[in-house]
């Protein structure tokens, strides 16, 4: 039974009771009345059929809270996944087409049957590959992207080049752009959990139908069908086409989980659980291919409204049962009350949440901890501008340069000559400057596994050194931080313990753990004789080399 409940989650659901479900209808009504304009929103963001947004808070929802690990979270269109999709799809169709339609739903069913085989086989740990800073360069790029693409709708232009010629300006659309925005950032700060952009809409699309905005050229909405989806199969692209999706595949199953990461960390932790990040791939890659079957575009995990299902109250996932509810009787019944909202709205609405994105003082607190990742995180940032509409480039060259930097100190490990500092720990000899530990001692530490990455990096200081001092005659490795070793490991042990013993050193191996210690033992580089000793302690060997120590090994207990 408990393998079927990891498998099928909505077993687990609590019974609910009367009090229970007035606090998750109070939660699910909060987050359904936000998530019908922002997924209209996300939708023209990803230049698809506005109804498509509603659409991808349905029956993805649905899908997810019920085969997710994380039920508080709000899922649907968010921002950065509807970015990526009209970037994916810019160079290869036009926004709007029915071709267009086909490939954003190819999208979401690859990325979605991507998710899933990734989830079933446990492998949820590959998309640690993205580290912090990568990720926070590419999502600050991303959103001065979103707003860009914002500003003529918001201000009042058809495009960017009228935007940029300043011609085609329409002083209403401006009005109500920069309108709504100014109420939308006030009532954050007044009334955070006040349902504003559902008010804002109805109001916006009543002084629009009153101004005539719309008869004097306006932009609007216009007609959304209402009525239930029907099942949606796309047709064959063809192997190119096919195969141009495959980068953009990739990018949407990263960054779309790691915006459900962020989201589901934060409900795992104050539901006191660890956070199952495999099954949250299942059920986030199902709701994907429910959305690319009902003829949407990719979903995830919406930072800002799983934040409000949480602020709302939202104990279990009934809440997210009953947003969508309400995001299907908007459907069913509310569809043409959209008619005459302004696109302009549209666009103030998809730039708030997005603006709170821009952090420039990460960059400087990154500065400040890492230089070389706040470099990296400089140049994700602007190759994913400067790549745009192509922005998984950026991703994927913060992905290979972390990875770089990574393997560049795995292959340079600390090695350090440690002395005995006055609070009586060993310490950084030459960094504290500290005397020797005893006369013709070599006494090192490497913090990191002896294995192929870093077996030669220790057999390089061993000989500079004995090299540098040849009158040497004891060598003492501090073994503690060694708690992995591998074939190569083992090999360079052995030609370390044969140099020295051709050279008469004694070798001195202290705290060595038990796992390291049967490697070595069954690689036969452990036998006995006069030049190897072992200890617990370095106090021990300390102790052993000041007495002139040359007896037998000594066995001592390890861990």
């Amino acid at each position: 039974m408990p393998r079927l409940h990891r498998f099928l989650p909505f077993l687990q659901w609590p019974r609910p009771d009367g009090a229970l479900l007035r606090n998750e209808a109070l939660a699910g009504l909060t987050v359904g009345l936000m998530v019908v304009p922002q997924g209209v929103a996300y939708a023209a963001l990803a230049g698809m059929p506005l109804v498509t947004g509603i659409y991808a808070a349905l029956l993805p929802a649905l899908i997810a809270v019920l085969f997710s690990a994380s039920p508080r979270l709000s899922v649907g269109p968010t921002a950065l996944t509807c970015l990526l999709v009209g970037s994916s799809l810019a160079p290869l169709a036009t926004p709007g087409s029915a071709e267009w339609v086909q490939l954003a739903v190819w999208l979401a069913l690859l990325s979605g049957v991507l998710q899933v085989l990734l989830g079933l086989v446990r492998y949820g740990w590959l998309l640690n590959l993205v580290n912090s800073p990568v990720l926070m360069a590419f999502t600050q790029a991303a959103a001065v992207l979103i707003i860009a693409s914002q500003l003529p709708a918001l201000t009042g232009f058809d495009n960017m080049d009228a935007l940029l010629a300043g011609r085609g300006w329409h002083l209403q659309a401006f009005a109500f752009g920069l309108g709504a925005l100014a109420l939308l950032v006030g009532a954050r700060r007044l009334r955070p959990g006040f349902p504003s952009v559902l008010v804002l809409v109805l109001v916006s699309a009543g002084l629009s139908r009153l101004l005539g905005f719309e008869a004097q050229g306006g932009p609007v909405i216009g007609t959304l069908p209402q009525g239930l989806p029907a099942l949606f199969l796309p047709g064959w692209p063809g192997w190119e086409t096919l195969g141009a999706l495959v980068l953009p595949t990739l990018m949407i199953t990263l960054v779309s989980f790691l915006e459900t990461a962020s989201s589901a960390k934060v409900d795992s932790g104050q539901r006191g659980s660890r956070w199952d990040q495999d099954q949250d791939l299942i059920g986030q890659g199902l709701a994907k291919l429910a959305s690319g079957l009902t003829g949407a575009m990719p979903t995830s995990s919406s930072f800002s409204r799983s934040a409000l299902n949480l602020y709302a109250g939202a104990q279990t996932a009934w809440a997210t049962v009953f947003s969508v509810a309400v995001v299907l009787l908007a459907l069913l019944l509310a569809m043409p009350l959209l008619h005459h909202v302004p696109l302009a709205v549209l666009a103030a609405i998809v730039v708030l949440p997005v603006w709170g994105l821009i952090k420039p003082r990460a960059f400087v607190h990154l500065w400040r901890l890492s230089r070389v990742e706040a470099l990296i995180a400089g140049a994700t940032f602007a190759i994913t501008l400067l790549a745009a509409p192509r922005l998984y480039w950026g991703v994927l060259a913060g992905v290979v340069m972390a990875l770089t930097l990574f393997l560049y100190l795995r292959l340079h490990p600390r090695i350090i000559e440690v002395g005995l500092h006055p609070d009586g720990s060993l310490r950084d000899r030459h960094l504290w400057q500290l005397p020797p530990l005893a006369p013709r001692l070599y006494a090192l530490r490497m913090d990191a596994a002896l294995d192929f990455a870093t077996a030669s990096a220790l057999e390089r200081a061993v000989a500079d050194h004995l090299q540098q001092q040849p009158d040497t005659t004891h060598v003492m490795l501090v073994a503690h931080p060694i708690n992995w070793i591998d074939a190569t490991g083992a090999e360079a042990f052995g030609r370390l313990r044969e140099q020295l013993d051709d050279r008469r050193v004694h070798l001195h191996l202290v705290g060595v753990k038990l796992p390291v210690e049967r490697v070595l033992r069954t690689a036969g580089h452990l036998h006995e004789n006069e030049r190897l000793h072992l200890y617990r302690t370095e106090a021990e060997a300390l102790q052993a080399i000041a007495q002139g120590a040359t007896a037998e090994p000594q066995a001592a207990p390890r861990d």
